[in-house]
């Protein structure tokens, strides 16, 4: 029989799932802010993973893979423990913002301090908590509000195993992306703690799509580590798109946008991608694309100022793959919703 699990103050038994409460802070009325962490720790021992979301508060949808990927039925028949993070900054979730009350963005205070600001204080906790006792990691994200990503996980350069694990993700793109100072991914890399950044959809919107991706590529990769086995878990239709740069189209003028290009799409170099127009109509301005690959990311907001980052670009290895691939990307992101069994009426 394995040992307990501890987890702040509470043990969670071999062959058991608890949800813990860390405490966090106070707020100014008395009311209390945790941070809360759902663990399963499975009678068979293996790898200890983490899933968390909600490093912004605006970023919604990794909150909804969690809860979907809690109900998942392979989950039943474990190996190993996985910690389970839905929201991670409960104040910028309660307050629908990305920041934290300080106004400091929690990705870029850690490993943080118990002394410091209320930032780095939960990255402290954070990272000491629940990221040091796991040996790798998921950390879900979205675009900012009035903007959308097609999902993608984004590397480490220079790590083999989270090469392999992000082909064993499947997302429809990964990309190599260097970390950036105070970033959790930063932290993690120099703890030790492999981590993939997974990315998707729009900030305080669910997107069918995402969730779907999301909790299939956490599936691949908890089997893949021998923590689940294949049985339900679903098969990837296709090869990840490898990419190793992107670029952002921004907006030649201010004024009206009205895109021509949607997520996933395949574009070619001098490409229109959009129109910007001015309110009367008189004078136009087209959004073209510098370089060929496939849209990423893209702006949802049709009122653009001069200089605005609109269109997200990346550029794959093998452009005949990322071709065919942006096909079944459109078949995709066409499908229809897949509801949970109490959902449906």
């Amino acid at each position: 029989m394995r040992e307990p699990f501890i987890l702040g103050d509470e043990a969670i038994a071999a062959g058991s799932r608890r949800t813990v409460d860390l405490p966090v802070s106070v707020l100014s009325d008395h009311s209390p802010v945790t941070l809360s962490a759902h663990v399963i720790h499975a009678k068979r021992p293996g790898t200890v993973m983490f899933v968390s979301a909600g490093v912004h508060g605006d970023e919604v949808i990794g909150a909804e893979i969690v809860r979907r990927l809690l109900r998942a039925a392979p989950l039943a028949r474990m190996s190993g423990t996985l910690v389970a993070v839905p929201i991670v900054n409960s104040f910028g979730f309660i307050n629908r913002s990305r920041y934290l009350p300080d106004r400091r963005d929690l990705n870029r205070c850690f490993p943080g301090s118990p002394a410091g600001s209320l930032a780095a204080r939960l990255a402290h906790l954070f990272l000491t908590e629940i990221v040091t006792r796991c040996d790798v990691g998921i950390d879900l994200h979205s675009a900012a509000v009035g903007r959308t990503n097609l999902p993608q996980i984004r590397l480490t350069p220079g790590n083999p195993r989270l090469r392999e694990l992000g082909e064993v993700f499947a997302a429809p793109v990964t990309m190599t992306s260097k970390t950036r100072e105070g970033s959790l991914r930063l932290a993690a890399s120099e703890a030790g703690v492999d981590l993939l950044l997974f990315e998707a959809g729009e900030g305080l919107r669910f997107d069918e799509h995402a969730a779907r991706t999301g909790v299939a590529g956490i599936l691949r990769v908890m089997a893949k580590l021998g923590m689940i086995t294949g049985r339900g878990v679903p098969r990837a239709r296709g090869a990840s798109v490898y990419c190793e740069r992107s670029s952002w189209m921004r907006a030649p003028s201010g004024g009206l946008l009205r895109t021509l290009k949607r997520r996933g799409d395949f574009v070619e170099k001098g490409q229109v991608l959009g129109v910007v127009s001015d309110p009367f109509g008189e004078r136009e301005a087209e959004v073209v694309a510098e370089v060929t690959g496939i849209v990423i990311g893209r702006s949802d907001l049709p009122v653009v100022n001069e200089g605005d980052a609109l269109f997200h670009i990346a550029e794959p290895r093998e452009m005949a793959r990322a071709e065919a691939a942006a096909e079944r990307f459109e078949d995709d992101l066409e499908a229809p919703p897949l509801y949970d069994e109490d959902e449906i009426i």
